[in-house]
């Protein structure tokens, strides 16, 4: 890549499309070091049910920021922001590159795009948006949304309770909506030049990616991991306690659900997730146009990276560099 800001690389797909393997390839070529763009995978606690790389695997090149934060603690875009600028720069230091690599499409943008600058927000907004979302539903709480942030409100589906509430307690806690933060500038885009590689697969390979991978976690002792997590007695609306597979695995140690019916629905869950990740990479710039590869077909792991394909990334990257 060339200019005068330092270059970095996006590695960015969907749920089990194999961006973990692809960064590891890439990271042992090119002398880089992958650092997570997963907003699940930064929780200690969830080393299986998120599919972290291997201990194998961090041992092959430097890995950043997984298993740094504890569940307990809700990790934001603007935290994982600043913790990724300064790995990014650590890498730099040590003549290395940056690897991003993720599918949590709001990291990507924070800093491709930048932040909205969005003061805190009081705990007791926070916790009526809990409440109500809890008492009410998404949907109910979309409608009153609607009512007095309907900018924020139509760019949200009904069923996206995360979102929802986050819009409330903003709207709550400001007196102003997101949408408007986010319209009224903040931090610009990070001071780095990014390219992207975008894996964007097949849907049935995808859904037989998750299925195979769902079965490979309860044998690698998801069960057990979730257990542990329930232990702790978190509040449910922590993000760490809403990762796919969790709640399913949750309400199956509780006795609501069977083994099987948890992991259909957390199978079909995690299905509908890639749905909305692919939909958003593909309408969100990751870098400019010229400077992003997609990938339609799925890497399924460092052993499947055949050598054709191999060639053809990394001819995008050394074209970049």
């Amino acid at each position: 890549m060339t200019g005068d800001q330092p270059a970095a690389l996006l590695v960015a797909g969907a749920t089990a499309s194999g961006k973990s393997a692809l960064a590891l390839a890439l990271a042992e070529r090119l002398g880089g070091v992958v650092i997570n763009a997963d907003s699940m995978q930064v929780y200690r606690e969830l080393r299986v049910i998120t599919a972290r790389p291997t201990t194998e695997e961090e041992a092959l090149v430097p890995h950043r920021l997984y298993g740094v934060r504890p569940a307990a603690e809700a990790a934001s875009v603007a935290w994982w922001r600043g913790a990724a600028l300064a790995e990014m720069d650590a890498a730099r230091q040590a003549g290395r590159l940056p690897i991003l690599c993720g599918g949590t499409g709001m990291y990507f943008a924070s800093l491709t795009q930048g932040l909205s600058d969005i003061p805190p927000v009081p705990e007791d907004a926070r916790a009526e948006a809990r409440g109500l979302l809890a008492g009410e539903g998404p949907a109910a709480l979309h409608a009153r949304l609607a009512v007095v942030d309907p900018a924020t409100a139509v760019r949200l589906r009904p069923s996206d309770s995360q979102r929802i509430a986050r819009a409330w307690e903003v709207w709550r806690g400001t007196g102003k909506g997101l949408a408007a933060w986010q319209e009224g500038g903040g931090t610009g885009p990070a001071p780095w030049r990014f390219a992207a590689i975008l894996i964007d697969p097949p849907r049935e390979a995808l859904r037989s990616a998750i299925a195979t991978r769902w079965a490979a976690m309860i044998q690698g002792g998801a069960i057990e991991e979730v257990r542990a997590l329930a232990a702790q007695g978190l509040d449910p609306a922590l993000p760490a306690m809403r990762a796919h597979g969790v709640p399913e695995l949750a309400a199956m140690l509780a006795g609501r659900m069977t083994l099987e019916e948890a992991s259909a629905r957390a199978i079909l869950n995690t299905g509908q997730y890639t749905k909305r990740q692919a939909t958003w990479f593909r309408h969100h710039a990751l870098a400019d146009a010229s400077r992003t590869h997609t990938i339609h077909a799925r890497v399924a792991g460092v052993a499947q990276f055949s050598e054709s394909f191999g060639d053809e990334v990394f001819a995008f990257v050394d074209r970049l560099r």
